[in-house]
C-alpha cells in the first residue's frame, strides 16, 4: 500500500481526534444526544467540533483525488508528497482552529485544498 493510501486512512480517522477533543472534559458527555451535546460546547471544544465537521467535508475530495491520481498513473513520489502535505495542512488547520487563529486557519485550509487540486492534476 502506498504512503498516499495510508494518508487516506489518516484523513478518514482525523475527524475523530477532533471530536474526542470536543467531548473530553467540560460538561458531562451525553451519548443519548451527542450532536446536541457538541453544539452546546463552548470555546476550544466548540471549535474542535467545527474542525471535526470540516474534516469530514474535506475527506471525500481528498480520497477521490488520491485514488484518481493512482488510476491515471501519476508519479508515485509526487502523489505521496501531495497526500502527506494534505495531512500536514489538515493537522495545522485543526491546531489553528483550536487556537482561534482564523486568518492562519484559512491559509492552512487553502493549502489542503491546493493539495487536492494538485492530486487531481498529477497525471495530466
Amino acid at each position: 500500500m502506498t504512503q498516499a493510501y495510508w494518508c487516506v486512512l489518516i484523513a478518514a480517522l482525523l475527524p475523530y481526534v477532533f471530536t474526542g477533543l470536543a467531548k473530553i472534559g467540560g460538561r458531562r458527555y451525553n451519548n443519548y444526544s451527542p450532536r446536541e451535546f457538541l453544539e452546546k460546547q463552548e470555546g476550544y471544544r466548540k471549535r474542535a467540533h467545527w474542525t471535526q465537521l470540516n474534516s469530514f467535508e474535506a475527506f471525500p475530495a481528498f480520497a477521490a483525488a488520491v485514488i484518481i491520481a493512482h488510476l491515471v498513473g501519476g508519479d508515485q513520489a509526487t502523489i505521496n508528497l501531495y497526500a502527506m502535505a494534505f495531512i500536514g495542512f489538515r493537522i495545522l488547520y485543526g491546531v489553528l482552529y483550536l487556537a482561534n487563529l482564523a486568518a492562519l486557519r484559512t491559509l492552512a485550509w487553502m493549502g489542503g485544498l491546493a493539495c487536492v487540486i494538485l492530486l487531481f492534476t498529477v497525471g495530466a
